[in-house]
């Protein structure tokens, strides 16, 4: 079969790899129908992630359809469609049983794409299916539950509800990439009075208001910190969500948020952030870091389908598994490309739907 694969920091190939064979019985084999890449798939291209190592197919999103399952698979059958989780979790051990997946202790978490093989191919192997596949209801667009394998559970759970984010609250976003838009969308499941975006690209900020910003700061000079402290009146913001990855991104945060604030971290870390303990100890700040369990998927799922969330107008291209080595090209360059989420279809009916490297036409006026 044929698969995208890391193997080393800024080396990648599209190229042939065995077809993935069931090992345990609790496995499932899905030929994929739609993928996408993520920005931790970035990070993993930067070297941020050494757990990676040489000839890793990467990817753990999308939607496929079940060719083979094992023995102990109890609620798939063979032919259905069904969702990726990001997280692979046995639902039996301690930690799954707290709802904390991605620390899973029988072999699971975050491992496809990272230690075993990932989603960005024609077939993959999910272990533990029974609790790391879902159902793709009749009546849902398979394309925008691509984004429900990572980026909305990453957002809500990650930056809303360790945030804890309530009714009234001033938020920031540092961030408006996928991950940091999976945020504010979500946010607005609690009604807070303000969303503040905060990016250097004017695309993604102009997309940052059509999901309900209402307040965008473009981070030109580093001055994002001293704007935002301005359109608070110097109290600040209830939470600071670091949705980047970077140490500037986590910088800001603590520069903003007000007393008894949360700042809640998403971004992926490749390397250490200063941590202002001398002015933020005594200011009753609660710092919180994640990895997602996709515990709220299934409530993702029902919001998609009823039209409540409308996660689709996140992709902006689309190509074909064979032009992989492109859409890395478009969405590692998002800014020039104005790429946000890309997908990647491998389905001989799919991709004559599929525009090669088409964008979606946003209609927005680019605002410097």
């Amino acid at each position: 079969m044929k698969a995208l694969v890391y193997h080393a920091p800024g080396i990648r190939s599209y190229e042939e790899k065995p077809m993935p064979v069931i090992k345990e019985s609790t496995d499932a084999i899905i030929r994929m129908t739609r993928t996408t890449i993520c920005g931790t798939d970035l990070h993993i291209m930067k070297g941020d992630v050494p757990s990676v190592t040489d000839g890793r197919i990467l990817g753990h999103e999308g939607v496929g359809i079940i060719e083979e399952i094992g023995g102990n698979v109890l609620n798939f059958s063979v032919g259905e469609h069904v969702l990726i989780s990001c997280i692979s979790s046995c639902g039996r051990c301690a930690n799954c049983k707290k709802g904390m997946y991605s620390h899973c202790e029988n072999g699971g978490g975050w491992i496809l794409g990272n230690l075993i093989d990932g989603t960005q191919a024609e077939y993959v192997r999910i272990p533990f299916a029974d609790n790391s596949l879902h159902p793709i209801p009749a009546e849902a667009d398979e394309e925008a539950l691509v984004m429900l394998s990572d980026i909305l559970p990453t957002g809500f759970e990650c930056g809303v509800l360790n945030g804890q984010i309530k009714p009234g609250d001033v938020v920031a976003i540092i961030g408006a990439g996928p991950i940091g838009l999976a945020v504010l969308l979500t946010a607005q499941f609690y009604s807070p009075a303000a969303v503040i975006m905060v990016d250097n690209d004017n695309n993604r900020l102009e997309v940052a208001k059509k999901f309900g910003a209402t307040q965008v700061i473009r981070n030109d000079l580093g001055n994002a910190a001293e704007k935002i402290m301005v359109l608070t009146n110097n109290r600040g913001v209830d939470v600071a969500v670091e949705a980047i990855g970077i140490p500037a991104g986590f910088e800001i945060c603590q520069a903003i948020v007000t007393a008894g604030g949360f700042i809640a971290n998403v971004g992926v870390h490749g390397k250490p952030v200063k941590l202002n303990l001398d002015k933020l100890w005594s200011q009753n700040i609660t710092i919180t870091t994640r990895l997602v369990d996709t515990v709220t998927t299934p409530m993702l799922i029902k919001t998609v389908v009823s039209g409540k969330l409308q996660p689709k107008d996140l992709i902006t291209h689309h190509f074909t598994l064979d032009q992989v080595m492109q859409a890395y090209d478009t969405f590692g360059d998002a800014m020039k490309k104005e790429a946000l989420k890309v997908i990647i279809t491998n389905d001989v009916m799919l991709q004559e739907s599929a525009q090669s490297g088409m964008k979606k036409n946003i209609p927005f006026p680019v605002v410097v």
